[in-house]
């Protein structure tokens, strides 16, 4: 089994968020950014895909390096 771990992602609910409270998440992350929902769906791809066939028991962080 793997798993894949997001970080802050930019969605609906999060764009409603204070631009205040963005910025401190941007801020949180090395690249200064925050994710995309296609960012995530090509983790999933990735491991779903014969590419990844021998990873096995993986948490695989999608968070621009906020969890070092």
């Amino acid at each position: 089994v793997n798993a894949v771990a997001p970080g802050f992602i930019l969605t609906p609910m999060t764009e409603k968020m204070p631009e205040k409270v963005l910025d401190m998440m941007k801020d949180k992350s090395p690249l200064k950014t925050l994710g995309y929902p296609e960012d995530i769906a090509n983790a999933y791809c990735f491991l779903a895909s014969d590419e990844a066939r021998f990873i096995t028991g993986t948490v695989l962080s999608v968070d621009g390096g906020v969890v070092l």
